[in-house]
Parts: structure tokens; C-alpha cells; sequence
């Protein structure tokens, strides 16, 4: 059911995303569908939540949520409402913070990128939703911006999402990165098709955060769209679930 980061990280710090086995939810759905905008039983959704807490070793009530819209606004953990009832929010963001032991960051996704950061000293984490639009538009830097920390110190890594021979973008796409960033042109493959690229999510956000100082970035290396076994992936099936990645810090008492 769970994938955990391949970093090293304070031993307080608690991450991990979920794979599409192990819930409840039928076909196209199946079966860890953690998305309620999806067309799924939303009953089906919330004890997927529920297995998802339990296999985390956390509290339903723990996690917080944004509603994600392809943006780039941060919001602290600590400012969300109680995750109840399941999966009920309408504050839009992109990215989650906290400082607060015990409070769960979660992002969804089906193809875009999840990007976790931890600070050396376990004082903050954060979670990212990083599709090409987000990427773009500065969701990491607003993050490592709202960490209020040195960069060198953050670790990031970087999780299952589509992959660099699976997402065929447009000439818009290449240009919302390379015109104002040279260095950009390396992530993006011309394909023999006129105006078509295949394009390097993860090597667009490690570019972004090696610039910003952050050294240490962990990419899983898979991809959702390839991996029909393991992930739901938009691109390749239209209707499907959603996945999500948890970064935490555990209390000192647990």
C-alpha cells in the first residue's frame, strides 16, 4: 500500500505515499482511491482514508488537505481545518507546511509531481503538488520560500509521477519554462511530431530547487503512467483515483 522516500532524514520525520492497492474502491477506481472528485463512492473514499491513517500509524483527524488547482499558494498545516469530515475542504493551495509535531501534510496526485521536504533539524516539512502549470508558475519556490530556513539544510524528494518518456507536451508547455530559463531546454525532448516534447517533470523541479540551494533532492525514479500495476495515471486513463503523498513529524512522545 506504501512507497517510503528513498532520503535520509531526521529520524522524527515520517513520510510516505500510497500506491493504488489496498483500499476498497471498485473499477476504474481500484482500489486505494483517495481522490473525492473523482466519481467514486465517496463512502468507498473516506475507509480508503481510513486504511491510509491506519497503515500511517496516524489519526484520521491528524491529516490536513488543500483543494488543489494547479497553483502556487502555501498553506501552513496549522491554519487547516480538522480533517472532518473526511476530505472536506474548499481552501485552494498547492502545498502544505508545518512546524507542528503530529499534524500530517497530504498531497494528491495521479501523474503529477509530489514533492516532500524535510529541514535537517526536524523543525519544519512540507508537501507539494507539482504538476507543469504549478512547476512553472513558482510552487517550489513558494514553499522553500514559506520553510523559512536555509535551503542547504532541506531535503526534498521527489515522487512517483508521469515519467520523461510518457508525458508529450506542446511548444506552451516548453516555453512557460525555457523562456525565462535556458538551462530549461535539457528537460524537454523534440519528438517527431511538429511542436511536440516529451517532458522531465522531475529534472524541471530539481533544476528549480538545486537553483534555490537545495543540494539534497531524491528523485523515486517511477513513473505513474508506465506502471499501470502499481499507480493511477490521468494521462493514461482519464478516469481513474488519486494517490497521496504524507510528510510528517513525529511528536517526541510517540
Amino acid at each position: 500500500m506504501l512507497i517510503t522516500p528513498n532520503w535520509a532524514v531526521h529520524p522524527r520525520i515520517r513520510a510516505a505515499m500510497t500506491t493504488r492497492s489496498g483500499g476498497v474502491s471498485p473499477s476504474p477506481y481500484d482500489s486505494m482511491n483517495l481522490g473525492y472528485s473523482t466519481a467514486d463512492v465517496r463512502e468507498n473514499v473516506m475507509q480508503n482514508e481510513r486504511l491510509v491513517a491506519e497503515a500511517l500509524g496516524v489519526q484520521t483527524s491528524s491529516l490536513r488537505w488543500v483543494h488543489q488547482v494547479h497553483g502556487n499558494f502555501v498553506h501552513a498545516a496549522e491554519s487547516l481545518p480538522t480533517n472532518e469530515p473526511l476530505g472536506a475542504t474548499t481552501i485552494q493551495g498547492d502545498a502544505i507546511l508545518c512546524r507542528t509535531p503530529g499534524l500530517v501534510c497530504g498531497i494528491k496526485v495521479a501523474d503529477c509531481l509530489p514533492v516532500l521536504f524535510a529541514s535537517d533539524d526536524a523543525s519544519v516539512v512540507a508537501a507539494a503538488h507539482a504538476g507543469w502549470r504549478g512547476l512553472a508558475g513558482g510552487i517550489l519556490e513558494n514553499t522553500v520560500a514559506a520553510c523559512n530556513t536555509e535551503p542547504a539544510r532541506l531535503t526534498a524528494w521527489l515522487g512517483p509521477c508521469i515519467g520523461p518518456t510518457m508525458f508529450e507536451v506542446g511548444t506552451d508547455v516548453r516555453d512557460a519554462f525555457c523562456d525565462s530559463d535556458n538551462g530549461a531546454a535539457a528537460a524537454f525532448i523534440a519528438k517527431s511530431s511538429a511542436g511536440k516534447f516529451w517532458c522531465d517533470l522531475p529534472m524541471l523541479a530539481k533544476q528549480r530547487l538545486n537553483r534555490l540551494g537545495v543540494a539534497r533532492v531524491h528523485p523515486s525514479g517511477l513513473c505513474t503512467m508506465s506502471d499501470r500495476a502499481q499507480f493511477f495515471s490521468h494521462r493514461r486513463d482519464a478516469v481513474t483515483g488519486r494517490m497521496a503523498a504524507f510528510v510528517w513529524i513525529e511528536p517526541i512522545d510517540a
